[in-house]
């Protein structure tokens, strides 16, 4: 019988033996995941191409380089050959990496990376997201966003209208902290892009769900400040689909991006002059 999986390291690492055929997580190794910063993942290959998938795009594994060989892998993280395949399978299929016989494993170019796949804009935004990978982000944004806010008040689809409408609700309700402000808000723009009744700008909400959903929360951490003002610009962009008044809502969703990409930028600011505050943990005294 294959060997079952142990709980992982406080390095957040499955434990399996390396001749095990380790397909699932279970018992405390799944409890421990599921309350970590990884989300709950039910196979070891899963849990794995996480892990890498994060380290590739957050530069441990620069663009060019060569990942450690399967030796070094499998020791590191105590799995199989197999498990460690199968994870190299799911990032190849992302344009991650490319293996070439008697080479190895190598992470290739940014340029050919699958940004619209959830799981890899997912791993940006868990792998401390910068401010160019938010500005490009911001500009795909502007790009459909404000269209689609027109589409939807021309078409003027009470079920669509009704989703925005609660969605809005939601958010005044939660501006104090009473429920989920973020998922509120992305609420409300993905309802927008499904009430263009345009079934592939209605897709891409789906695509960069992770990405927006983190976006907002930088966005509404940089306007602690001005939350108010934000709330009324959505409220605003709320009207003019109502009202059936494209030129307005496209431009007030314009205004909106424009001004939540200031406020993400606020937030990388602070957090970075934060970082340089605190002391070097390498220096000596």
């Amino acid at each position: 019988m294959p060997e079952r999986a142990a709980p992982p390291s406080n390095h957040s690492r499955p434990s399996v033996s390396p001749h095990s055929h380790p397909d699932r997580v279970t018992g405390e190794a799944a409890t421990r995941y599921a309350g970590e910063h990884v989300p709950f993942e039910r196979s070891i290959h899963t849990y794995l191409a996480n892990q890498l998938g994060r380290e590739i795009v957050s530069g441990v594994y620069a663009p060019g380089s060569l990942l450690p060989n399967e030796f070094e892998m499998c020791t590191r993280f105590s799995i199989s050959r197999t498990a460690l395949r199968e994870a190299y399978r799911v990032l190849a299929a992302k344009a991650l990496i490319v293996a070439r016989p008697k080479v190895g494993t190598r992470v290739r170019p940014k340029t050919d990376w699958n940004m619209l796949d959830p799981d890899v804009l997912g791993w940006h935004m868990q792998a401390v997201p910068t401010e160019h990978f938010v500005t490009d982000l911001h500009a795909l944004r502007q790009i459909v966003e404000p269209a689609a806010a027109a589409l939807a008040a021309s078409a003027r689809s009470r079920t669509t209208i009704d989703q925005i409408a609660t969605a809005y609700a939601d958010m005044e309700r939660f501006k104090d902290g009473a429920g989920d402000l973020i998922a509120a808000d992305l609420r409300f723009h993905l309802a927008i892009l499904e009430a263009t009744g345009n079934h592939f700008i209605g897709a891409l909400g789906s695509l960069i769900h992770a990405a927006l959903r983190g976006t907002f929360r930088l966005s509404w951490e940089g306007a602690a400040r001005i939350q108010d003002a934000r709330l009324h610009q959505h409220r605003s962009i709320l009207e003019a689909i109502r009202e059936g008044l494209p030129e307005h809502a496209r431009g007030r969703m314009s205004d909106l991006l424009r001004d939540s990409i200031d406020d993400v930028r606020e937030f990388l600011r602070r957090r970075d002059a934060g970082r340089q505050l605190l002391p070097d943990p390498t220096s000596t005294r």
